[in-house]
């Protein structure tokens, strides 16, 4: 579960199940992390200092997927364990 939540797509991807989802997902995460953190508006400013509501709004949807996918991805692990045994 901890490697999902640090790394978008990694437990799907760890899984070795839903590896497009898991792609997917690792390249929207770099993205969103170059628009958040990197991506200079004309102004000169990141997201951050350019419009503080969108960078907190991004943010809190982002920990909020981010959460739920990582249950998700633990979930198939334990899937994948269970039918192993």
């Amino acid at each position: 579960m901890s490697l999902y939540f640090f790394f978008i797509g990694g437990g799907y991807l760890f899984n070795g199940k839903r590896m497009l989802l898991g792609s997917l997902l690792t390249i929207a995460a770099i993205g969103l992390t170059y628009v958040e953190n990197f991506f200079v508006f004309a102004d000169g400013n990141n997201l951050q200092v350019h419009s503080p509501n969108a960078f907190y709004s991004m943010f809190a949807s982002v920990l909020i997927m981010n959460t739920d996918l990582s249950v998700d991805a633990y979930r198939e692990a334990n899937d994948i364990n269970s039918n192993q045994e």
